[in-house]
């Protein structure tokens, strides 16, 4: 799908009400796909995945030169997705960066927003990164930086889904739209139903900063789960399923 002269790869699910699902940094569609999934599969939505810019199969033109390009972009690829229907808006880590600027910036196009470990302007009283579950000695540096709780089913998940983009990111992209990486502020409050959901083991974004999008928008819910941290959708899959059903609950009652 292009939008914003960006050529976005974009895996589809079903059929129904839009849902726009983005991953986080260093990573691609894939791991959003199988975190959200779970919680989408059924409940009347057309799923959909794309690769961000610099990112899998989506690359990043020279045009993109900061994080408000690719929000630019990013609301076209809302548009062309909800063909004239609000869509839903799901973001992990910088994904709920980008989604929140989206939402703000026209609110119009979203029916409704979940953010999940989002990394947010402010981000504060980040946690030194602690293991819960097993030795530390399981897997790679990248996955005993990354996950909290570590047994072989959380491995497994990181060798399938996480693993493979590192090695496929266009560093050049990310460094180029990193070094502008703040966004304008400059919208209301998003009016919409809001989850926000952080790990209090959170040892990249940390949770305390989640507290503000969950009190600025009015119809916002804010879970911190304990034994999770910025792999929450991986640690606490079952919890997160529940949250979102809530969330999209909301949405369909209209708040």
């Amino acid at each position: 799908m292009r939008a914003g002269g960006v050529d976005f790869h974009v895996v589809q699910h079903g059929s129904g009400r839009p849902v726009l699902v983005l991953h986080g940094a260093g990573v691609d569609h894939r791991e959003a796909e199988a975190c959200f999934e779970p919680a989408l599969d059924g409940a009347g939505l057309r799923r959909l995945y794309p690769d961000l810019p610099g990112h899998g199969r989506t690359a990043a033109p020279p045009s993109l030169r900061g994080a408000d390009d690719v929000v630019d972009a990013l609301l076209e690829l809302a548009q062309l997705a909800g063909d004239g229907e609000p869509v839903l808006l799901v973001g992990h880590s910088a994904g709920g960066y980008l989604a929140l600027a989206v939402a703000q910036r026209r609110p119009s196009l979203v029916a409704g927003l979940a953010l999940v470990c989002p990394l947010l302007a402010g981000t504060h009283d980040v946690p030194a990164h602690r293991v819960v579950v097993g030795d530390g000695r399981l897997g790679d540096e990248g996955y005993r930086g990354y996950l909290v709780i570590q047994t072989p089913s959380t491995l497994e998940r990181y060798e399938r889904y996480v693993a493979p983009a590192a090695a496929i990111v266009d560093e050049e992209a990310a460094a180029r739209i990193g070094a502008r990486w703040a966004v304008r502020d400059d919208g209301p409050p998003y009016a919409g139903p809001v989850l926000v959901v952080a790990g209090r083991l959170d040892a990249t974004v940390g949770w305390a900063a989640a507290a503000e999008p969950a009190g600025r928008h009015p119809h916002a819910a804010l879970a911190v789960l304990d034994d999770a941290g910025h792999a929450l959708p991986h640690e606490q899959p079952e919890v997160l399923r529940a949250l979102l059903q809530e969330w999209l609950r909301r949405v369909a009652s209209g708040g």
